[in-house]
């Protein structure tokens, strides 16, 4: 009987030893494995260990989605003036501006213009990329939306600016066309609703 329970012991600690083995040998296989023959679980599993012992990186790193937004204080804030307040609300935030030219100038003149107003922003320290749109018309995007406000009112100045669009507000150019801006004026007008009779 004795004999049984040591023999039957030992069987099952060899068992047990080589079940632990053959597990192990699976983990490193996988490590090993060419990564022709990994599958998408398999490399998910590796980032995860990969990233389990990394810092978590500086708020600055961070995608604009995922970063703190600054706190605003109110109390500082001149309610009065909306480009303080577009300033603030902005500040570390990505902005777009839609520019349009005035439609009597040529495409040429309209595409070297705003290349020369985006370096001229960049001159002053304005960091602006320029995506054109149409042939007069592009949009410059402002990764810090701050410095959106002193491109606008430097591009107001200039005479060939018929109008910019930001934040849904359009600004139309100190040197526009009145006739262009009481037209874009009447079609943005509302139009009366009908009442609904029931």
């Amino acid at each position: 009987m004795k004999r049984l329970i040591v023999i039957l012991s030992s069987l099952m600690i060899l068992y047990t030893v080589s079940s632990d083995d053959s597990n192990t040998s699976k983990k490193k296989s996988s490590h090993k494995r060419d990564i022709t023959d990994m599958n998408d679980a398999d490399l998910e599993r590796i980032l995860d260990e990969w990233e389990k012992h990394e810092e978590p990186l500086e708020p600055d790193e961070l995608p604009e989605h995922l970063r703190p937004s600054p706190q605003i204080d109110l109390s500082k804030v001149d309610m009065t003036k909306p480009d303080e307040i577009l300033r603030m609300t902005k500040k570390g935030k990505s902005l777009m501006m839609f520019i349009d030219v005035n439609p009597d100038i040529s495409e040429e003149n309209a595409n070297v213009l705003m290349r020369i107003w985006q370096g001229s922003l960049q001159n002053n320290h304005i960091i602006a990329e320029r995506y054109p749109i149409d042939l007069k018309r592009a949009v410059f995007l402002f990764p810090e939306g701050s410095q959106a406000i002193d491109a606008k009112n430097y591009l107001l100045e200039q005479p060939e600016i018929s109008h910019i669009t930001l934040e849904g507000q359009t600004f139309y150019g100190k040197h526009a066309k009145k006739s262009e801006n009481a037209a874009s004026e009447e079609s943005n007008a509302k139009e009366p609703r009908k009442k609904l009779e029931l």
